[in-house]
């Protein structure tokens, strides 16, 4: 599944050619800078490199599971069973994207992808070079139930490769669409840093989940991209480890145990003596700024 993504590499080049030729007169945030665009660049073929070993043990796993413990009978070759594949491998990403935003050693993987004050397709490329070890266990459901690892495989690819054209500037709304999928506007959302936008709009392909599970927020007011605090640096090995050593110093300077796993596996901003403020907590208080 790899290969895939290597593959979409020359599709990728073109549309930030042509995306940049669309937006560079505007003025708007998404903008493409030099070494924001090459840090993201940096990021994605560091996740390239470093997937492949855990990706195969993954696989084993996942083939382990299905062949010994598999649920029901899925057949590969039936279109029906993509139909079906395709909206749990979603629920899957939901769970797993939205759990890597609430729990602070899954946050430490995957901040790096919101790291970037741009929005535009080069975002897209700045993946982590830690989910690949924080995420496989997320869709342990699917081989259980019956899809063959290779399935599973492909339908987080299909995702992976849709979630790209989202990040841009250059679509504003799509109509009706809006209510089912994800869009550029709702990943916007999800990329803001504006306390009424954090930790929402989790879905892959689909927006349905977060409609369902009340974590939607619609595009209303200008998106700011970012962190709560920007770490301002284009270097790939700080935008790809930053968060895990401010997570690992948190926890060698805990007072207490509940301390220690408090900074592991309490929401981001959380902190040992009550002074932190987490994404819930930054919401409230825009909330009561705002005039009656």
């Amino acid at each position: 599944m790899t290969d895939m993504i290597w593959y979409a590499v020359p599709f990728f080049f073109l549309t930030m050619g042509l995306e940049w030729g669309l937006t560079a007169h505007r003025e708007r945030k998404g903008g493409y800078t030099l070494k924001d665009s090459l840090a993201s660049l940096a990021m994605g073929l560091g996740n390239r490199a470093v997937d492949v070993l855990p990706k195969a043990a993954v696989f084993a796993v996942y083939l382990w599971i299905w062949e010994h413990h598999r649920i029901f009978e899925i057949p590969q070759d039936a279109w029906w069973a993509w139909v079906i594949l395709i909206p749990i491998e979603d629920l899957c990403y939901y769970w797993f994207h939205r759990a890597s935003h609430e729990v602070r050693l899954l946050w430490a993987a995957h901040v790096n992808h919101h790291s970037s004050t741009h929005y535009n397709l080069s975002t897209a490329l700045r993946q982590s070079w830690t989910t690949p070890f924080t995420g496989p266990l997320f869709w342990l459901p699917l081989p259980l139930l019956g899809f063959h690892p290779f399935m599973v495989a492909v339908a987080q690819t299909i995702s992976l490769l849709y979630q790209y054209w989202i990040h841009t500037e250059a679509i504003r709304t799509l109509g009706p669409l809006e209510w089912v999928f994800n869009t550029p506007s709702h990943h916007r959302v999800h990329h803001g840093s504006n306390p009424e936008y954090l930790d929402r709009n989790h879905g892959g392909i689909l927006i349905v989940w977060d409609r369902l599970f009340g974590t939607f927020e619609p595009e209303r007011a200008e998106v700011e991209y970012g962190l709560t605090t920007n770490i301002a640096t284009f270097n790939p090995v700080l935008i790809a480890f930053h968060e895990w050593a401010a997570m690992l110093r948190d926890v060698l300077s805990a007072r207490t145990w509940r301390g220690r796993l408090g900074y592991l596996f309490l929401k981001p901003g959380w902190r040992e003596d009550g002074t932190g403020k987490t994404s819930a907590d930054l919401r409230a208080e825009a909330r009561r700024r705002r005039p009656a």
